[in-house]
């Protein structure tokens, strides 16, 4: 009986933890974004997905403005392309990249930081590949979750609230 009871306890332990790391479960879910070039470049984008839940971006919640966001929630966000591109411009090599942005009003900074697989906040200057800058505009209407889409044209599109920042991959 003893036996059985030990049994139980482990079993309920172990699925309890499992249910844990079940990251569906979140309250800022995961979800990919993902395109094919015209040219061919594979652009994969894994991140978290926050929700305004009536709160003020930039005061309530991120991005703060000036300050380094992590372009999601949770874990970093994982920009990963399979061949060299170049982001408004300016060369990034393919690979795995930690993608993060500071908002300044209008004028945003796109973050590639070589350390992609870290929790969010875990943001290191030295570590950055590439940084660029760009406006954001205005959604069409307001997106309450989080939402980064990826076209055939290679331009990614980070939508959230009234903002859409935007930036271009070739």
């Amino acid at each position: 009986m003893k036996s059985l009871l030990m049994f139980a306890a482990v079993c309920i332990v172990t699925l309890t933890a499992c249910g844990q790391n079940d990251k569906s479960k979140r309250p800022s879910p995961p979800a990919t974004a993902t395109g094919t070039t015209a040219s061919g470049t594979t652009i994969t984008i894994n991140y978290s997905q926050p929700s305004v839940k009536g709160r003020t971006i930039g005061k309530d919640l991120e991005p703060l403005p000036g300050k380094v966001w992590r372009t999601g929630a949770n874990e970093a966000t994982v920009f990963e392309v399979n061949k060299d591109v170049k982001v408004e411009g300016k060369t990034l090599p393919a690979g795995k990249y930690g993608l993060y942005s500071v908002a300044n009003g209008d004028d945003w900074t796109i973050i590639f930081n070589k350390t992609w697989k870290q929790w969010g906040t875990e943001y290191t200057q030295a570590d950055d590949a590439l940084r660029v800058n760009v406006k954001a505009g205005k959604t069409a209407t307001f997106v309450e979750k989080f939402t980064i889409t990826v076209s055939k044209e290679g331009k990614v599109d980070l939508l959230w609230g009234n903002s859409d920042v935007a930036f271009k991959v070739e």
